[in-house]
């Protein structure tokens, strides 16, 4: 059974599935979708253009699909799509595209802690935690199983690699390798250890990628001597070869710098 408290103003142009639970406080606007099972917990606002899937719960204040910050944004019809299961903590604020028919994204399983913001173009894969107060710029992807420490400022265009761990306060301005620690100031320290033998990366694996992140990061061969260093020395497993090919990217156009891309 769908419940609507009497203080929220919901659009009759909104699709609201069943079993969706909407607080006190709530406003929801036209072309809304929401999934079955959702929460609305109170002083939610949710703006036409979103798309939520089923058993997300969404916390006080939270405002989901507003209009992006950004300048080229001529008010053209754009989206937030967001999946299942996921968790928005209070204050979260994620916006739409910019560019027709374009959509900010957001995956599966995700818990997006307290006053973190996603910009526009913002495609974030499932599994993803993010912690208070992260900010990430327009056009920012993260992959799968990242975790993202609080109070960090992630520059567009990067890209935060699968199963990879950012330290908290950082400054993150070019992407972050797949399975890697990084801190600080793009600092890579090493293989997130804990989080690869959480998802079940064994111990001759996550060796290989501590050698091939050796000398992909930690030497003075330079990133193409570094590579084939890599694929001479190191055993080829699954994670080193995706490794290697988020690596190959730099030499495909994009370099890694969100401010070059």
């Amino acid at each position: 059974m769908t419940t609507i408290h009497p203080t929220s103003v919901v659009s009759t142009r909104a699709e609201i599935g069943q079993g969706v639970i909407i607080g006190p406080l709530c406003y929801v606007e036209d072309d809304v979708v929401i999934g079955d099972g959702t929460i609305l917990d109170s002083h939610v606002t949710i703006k036409g253009g979103t798309r939520i899937g089923a058993r997300n719960t969404i916390f006080q204040g939270a405002i989901l699909g507003g209009p992006p910050q950004d300048r080229r944004y001529k008010d053209e019809p754009t989206f937030l799509t967001v999946g299942d299961d996921n968790v928005f903590r209070e204050f979260v604020t994620i916006h739409r595209a910019t560019g027709e028919g374009k959509a900010t994204k957001v995956g599966n399983r995700c818990f997006i802690m307290a006053n973190v913001h996603l910009g526009h173009n913002c495609d974030v894969h499932d599994d993803v935690t993010i912690t208070n107060n992260v900010g990430c710029a327009g056009h920012v992807t993260i992959e799968s199983l990242a975790n993202l420490g609080g109070m960090t400022g992630v520059h567009q265009w990067v890209r935060i690699g699968r199963a990879s761990m950012v330290g908290g306060m950082s400054r993150i301005t070019r992407d972050v390798p797949p399975f890697c620690i990084v801190e600080g100031d793009n600092k890579i320290w090493d293989i997130n250890a804990i989080g690869l033998r959480r998802i079940g990366v064994t111990s001759e694996a996550r060796l290989a990628l501590h050698k091939a992140v050796k000398l992909l990061f930690k030497t003075q061969l330079g990133l193409s001597h570094a590579i084939e260093a890599v694929e001479r020395e190191v055993p080829i497993t699954a994670e080193v070869r995706e490794l290697l090919t988020f690596v190959q990217r730099w030499f495909d156009g994009k370099n890694g710098r969100g401010d070059q891309r």
